[in-house]
Protein backbone atom coordinates (compact mmCIF):
# COMPACT_ATOMS: atom_id res chain seq x y z
CA UNK A 1 0.00 0.00 0.00
CA UNK A 2 1.40 3.37 -1.03
CA UNK A 3 1.82 6.09 1.61
CA UNK A 4 -0.74 8.90 1.49
CA UNK A 5 0.32 12.37 0.35
CA UNK A 6 -0.44 13.69 3.84
CA UNK A 7 1.97 11.17 5.37
CA UNK A 8 4.65 12.02 2.79
CA UNK A 9 4.27 15.74 3.53
CA UNK A 10 4.57 15.17 7.28
CA UNK A 11 7.60 12.94 6.81
CA UNK A 12 9.30 15.55 4.60
CA UNK A 13 8.53 18.23 7.20
CA UNK A 14 10.02 16.31 10.12
CA UNK A 15 13.09 15.29 8.11
CA UNK A 16 13.96 18.98 7.83
CA UNK A 17 14.06 19.37 11.63
CA UNK A 18 17.51 19.88 13.15
CA UNK A 19 17.90 19.91 16.93
CA UNK A 20 20.45 22.28 18.45
CA UNK A 21 21.34 22.90 22.08
CA UNK A 22 23.10 25.24 24.50
CA UNK A 23 21.76 28.46 26.00
CA UNK A 24 23.72 30.96 23.90
CA UNK A 25 22.94 29.07 20.69
CA UNK A 26 19.23 28.92 21.54
CA UNK A 27 19.13 32.64 22.36
CA UNK A 28 20.79 33.49 19.03
CA UNK A 29 18.31 31.30 17.15
CA UNK A 30 15.30 32.81 18.92
CA UNK A 31 16.59 36.29 18.11
CA UNK A 32 16.92 35.48 14.41
CA UNK A 33 13.40 35.75 13.00
CA UNK A 34 14.51 34.38 9.64
CA UNK A 35 14.87 30.93 11.26
CA UNK A 36 11.67 28.87 11.51
CA UNK A 37 11.37 27.16 14.89
CA UNK A 38 9.33 24.02 15.52
CA UNK A 39 9.64 23.61 19.28
CA UNK A 40 11.69 24.64 22.34
CA UNK A 41 12.71 21.98 24.87
CA UNK A 42 13.60 22.90 28.47
CA UNK A 43 14.75 20.83 31.43
CA UNK A 44 12.34 21.15 34.35
CA UNK A 45 15.37 21.36 36.65
CA UNK A 46 16.60 24.66 35.14
CA UNK A 47 17.00 27.41 37.70
CA UNK A 48 15.42 30.76 36.69
CA UNK A 49 18.64 32.61 35.89
CA UNK A 50 19.16 35.39 33.33
CA UNK A 51 19.73 33.13 30.31
CA UNK A 52 16.70 30.93 31.04
CA UNK A 53 14.46 33.98 31.53
CA UNK A 54 15.73 35.49 28.26
CA UNK A 55 15.01 32.24 26.41
CA UNK A 56 11.46 32.03 27.76
CA UNK A 57 10.76 35.71 27.00
CA UNK A 58 11.96 35.34 23.42
CA UNK A 59 9.96 32.13 22.96
CA UNK A 60 6.81 33.80 24.29
CA UNK A 61 7.34 36.81 22.03
CA UNK A 62 7.58 34.54 18.97
CA UNK A 63 4.78 32.22 20.06
CA UNK A 64 7.04 29.16 20.20
CA UNK A 65 5.75 26.02 21.92
CA UNK A 66 7.79 25.20 25.05
CA UNK A 67 7.96 21.60 26.27
CA UNK A 68 9.46 20.66 29.65
CA UNK A 69 11.33 17.39 30.24
CA UNK A 70 13.35 15.72 32.95
CA UNK A 71 17.14 15.69 32.43
CA UNK A 72 17.25 12.21 30.92
CA UNK A 73 14.48 12.94 28.43
CA UNK A 74 16.13 16.21 27.39
CA UNK A 75 19.48 14.50 26.89
CA UNK A 76 17.81 12.02 24.52
CA UNK A 77 16.52 14.98 22.50
CA UNK A 78 19.77 16.97 22.47
CA UNK A 79 21.98 13.85 22.23
CA UNK A 80 24.55 15.81 24.23
CA UNK A 81 23.78 15.82 27.95
CA UNK A 82 27.16 17.31 28.85
CA UNK A 83 26.73 20.44 26.74
CA UNK A 84 23.00 21.07 26.30
CA UNK A 85 22.78 23.23 29.48
CA UNK A 86 19.18 22.13 29.96
CA UNK A 87 17.98 23.63 26.68
CA UNK A 88 17.38 22.32 23.14
CA UNK A 89 15.54 23.75 20.15
CA UNK A 90 14.09 22.21 16.99
CA UNK A 91 14.53 24.34 13.89
CA UNK A 92 13.14 23.82 10.40
CA UNK A 93 16.04 23.92 7.97
CA UNK A 94 14.37 24.52 4.61
CA UNK A 95 17.74 24.02 2.90
CA UNK A 96 18.08 20.53 4.46
CA UNK A 97 16.60 18.03 2.00
CA UNK A 98 16.80 14.45 0.82
CA UNK A 99 19.62 13.61 -1.57
CA UNK A 100 16.97 12.01 -3.79
CA UNK A 101 16.05 15.56 -4.83
CA UNK A 102 19.36 15.75 -6.74
CA UNK A 103 17.88 13.44 -9.39
CA UNK A 104 15.45 16.21 -10.33
CA UNK A 105 18.20 18.77 -11.03
CA UNK A 106 19.09 19.40 -14.68
CA UNK A 107 22.59 20.61 -13.85
CA UNK A 108 24.66 20.94 -10.69
CA UNK A 109 28.06 21.31 -9.08
CA UNK A 110 28.06 19.53 -5.71
CA UNK A 111 30.49 18.60 -2.98
CA UNK A 112 30.07 15.15 -1.42
CA UNK A 113 31.62 14.64 2.01
CA UNK A 114 32.94 11.19 2.86
CA UNK A 115 33.61 10.84 6.59
CA UNK A 116 34.33 14.47 7.52
CA UNK A 117 34.54 14.34 11.33
CA UNK A 118 35.61 17.81 12.47
CA UNK A 119 32.62 20.15 13.06
CA UNK A 120 34.76 23.22 12.36
CA UNK A 121 35.84 21.79 9.01
CA UNK A 122 32.21 21.07 8.12
CA UNK A 123 31.18 24.61 9.08
CA UNK A 124 33.97 26.19 7.04
CA UNK A 125 33.14 23.97 4.05
CA UNK A 126 29.51 25.10 4.21
CA UNK A 127 30.58 28.75 4.41
CA UNK A 128 32.91 28.50 1.39
CA UNK A 129 30.33 26.65 -0.68
CA UNK A 130 27.61 29.17 0.19
CA UNK A 131 29.91 32.02 -0.86
CA UNK A 132 31.20 30.31 -3.99
CA UNK A 133 29.81 28.54 -7.05
CA UNK A 134 28.53 25.33 -5.51
CA UNK A 135 24.90 24.23 -5.74
CA UNK A 136 24.86 22.11 -2.60
CA UNK A 137 26.61 19.66 -0.29
CA UNK A 138 25.86 15.95 0.06
CA UNK A 139 26.19 15.05 3.75
CA UNK A 140 25.69 11.44 4.92
CA UNK A 141 24.06 10.88 8.30
CA UNK A 142 26.44 8.02 9.11
CA UNK A 143 30.18 8.46 9.77
CA UNK A 144 30.09 12.25 9.40
CA UNK A 145 29.97 15.27 11.66
CA UNK A 146 26.41 16.26 12.54
CA UNK A 147 24.93 19.75 12.24
CA UNK A 148 25.69 21.19 15.69
CA UNK A 149 26.31 24.54 17.42
CA UNK A 150 30.01 24.21 16.52
CA UNK A 151 29.15 23.74 12.85
CA UNK A 152 26.81 26.73 12.87
CA UNK A 153 29.45 28.90 14.52
CA UNK A 154 32.13 27.84 12.03
CA UNK A 155 29.75 28.45 9.13
CA UNK A 156 29.28 32.05 10.33
CA UNK A 157 25.52 31.92 9.84
CA UNK A 158 25.61 30.54 6.28
CA UNK A 159 24.17 27.10 7.09
CA UNK A 160 20.70 27.94 5.77
CA UNK A 161 21.90 29.68 2.60
CA UNK A 162 22.91 26.50 0.75
CA UNK A 163 21.11 23.19 0.08
CA UNK A 164 22.40 20.38 2.30
CA UNK A 165 21.41 17.04 0.78
CA UNK A 166 21.26 14.29 3.40
CA UNK A 167 21.47 10.53 2.88
CA UNK A 168 22.16 7.62 5.22
CA UNK A 169 25.35 6.64 3.42
CA UNK A 170 27.13 8.34 0.54
CA UNK A 171 27.28 5.25 -1.65
CA UNK A 172 23.49 4.91 -1.74
CA UNK A 173 23.09 8.20 -3.64
CA UNK A 174 26.29 8.15 -5.74
CA UNK A 175 25.38 4.82 -7.33
CA UNK A 176 22.10 6.33 -8.55
CA UNK A 177 23.62 9.42 -10.18
CA UNK A 178 24.79 7.61 -13.33
CA UNK A 179 24.85 10.70 -15.52
CA UNK A 180 27.05 12.77 -13.18
CA UNK A 181 30.81 13.14 -13.45
CA UNK A 182 32.15 12.15 -10.01
CA UNK A 183 35.64 13.32 -9.10
CA UNK A 184 37.78 12.01 -6.27
CA UNK A 185 40.14 14.57 -4.74
CA UNK A 186 43.52 12.97 -4.07
CA UNK A 187 46.97 14.41 -3.54
CA UNK A 188 48.36 11.42 -5.49
CA UNK A 189 46.26 11.92 -8.63
CA UNK A 190 48.08 12.89 -11.83
CA UNK A 191 45.27 14.96 -13.34
CA UNK A 192 45.07 18.58 -12.22
CA UNK A 193 41.81 20.13 -11.06
CA UNK A 194 42.65 23.14 -13.24
CA UNK A 195 42.53 21.04 -16.42
CA UNK A 196 38.96 19.85 -15.95
CA UNK A 197 36.40 20.40 -18.66
CA UNK A 198 33.11 21.80 -17.46
CA UNK A 199 30.31 19.24 -17.07
CA UNK A 200 26.57 19.77 -16.68
CA UNK A 201 26.57 17.54 -13.60
CA UNK A 202 29.69 17.40 -11.42
CA UNK A 203 30.28 15.97 -7.95
CA UNK A 204 33.57 16.48 -6.09
CA UNK A 205 34.17 13.93 -3.32
CA UNK A 206 36.21 15.07 -0.31
CA UNK A 207 37.41 12.43 2.13
CA UNK A 208 38.10 12.06 5.82
CA UNK A 209 40.65 14.44 7.35
CA UNK A 210 43.26 11.72 7.92
CA UNK A 211 42.18 8.72 5.82
CA UNK A 212 40.94 10.45 2.66
CA UNK A 213 38.18 9.00 0.48
CA UNK A 214 37.16 5.47 1.48
CA UNK A 215 37.65 2.50 -0.86
CA UNK A 216 33.90 1.94 -0.84
CA UNK A 217 33.25 5.42 -2.25
CA UNK A 218 36.28 5.44 -4.54
CA UNK A 219 34.69 2.83 -6.83
CA UNK A 220 31.89 5.26 -7.73
CA UNK A 221 34.31 7.97 -8.91
CA UNK A 222 34.98 8.46 -12.63
CA UNK A 223 38.29 10.26 -12.21
CA UNK A 224 40.91 11.22 -9.62
CA UNK A 225 42.14 14.80 -9.56
CA UNK A 226 44.61 16.76 -7.47
CA UNK A 227 45.41 20.35 -6.60
CA UNK A 228 48.99 21.03 -7.75
CA UNK A 229 51.30 21.97 -4.85
CA UNK A 230 54.52 23.97 -4.66
CA UNK A 231 57.53 23.92 -2.33
CA UNK A 232 57.12 20.28 -1.33
CA UNK A 233 53.74 20.74 0.35
CA UNK A 234 51.86 17.43 0.14
CA UNK A 235 48.27 18.31 1.02
CA UNK A 236 45.81 20.94 2.21
CA UNK A 237 43.22 20.98 4.96
CA UNK A 238 39.91 19.61 3.62
CA UNK A 239 38.14 22.93 4.24
CA UNK A 240 40.79 24.78 2.21
CA UNK A 241 40.41 22.26 -0.61
CA UNK A 242 36.64 22.81 -0.53
CA UNK A 243 37.19 26.57 -0.82
CA UNK A 244 39.32 26.18 -3.94
CA UNK A 245 36.68 23.97 -5.58
CA UNK A 246 33.88 26.32 -4.53
CA UNK A 247 35.38 29.28 -6.37
CA UNK A 248 36.18 27.44 -9.59
CA UNK A 249 33.75 28.40 -12.36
Amino acid sequence: MEDSQEYKNKKAYFEKIITLYGRNVVIEILQDETITIHKLHMSNSNKPDGAVETILKLAKKRGIEVVYHDKNALSRISKNAKQDQGVAIDIIASSYQSANEIKNLKSFKLLALDGIQNPQNLGMIIRSCAAGYVDGIILPKKSSAKISPLVIKASAGTLFKLPIYYCNTLDEILKELHDAKIYLLSSHAKNSIYDLKKNEKSIFVLGNESEGVSKEIEKFCNDSISIPMNRGIESLNVAVTASLIAFMR
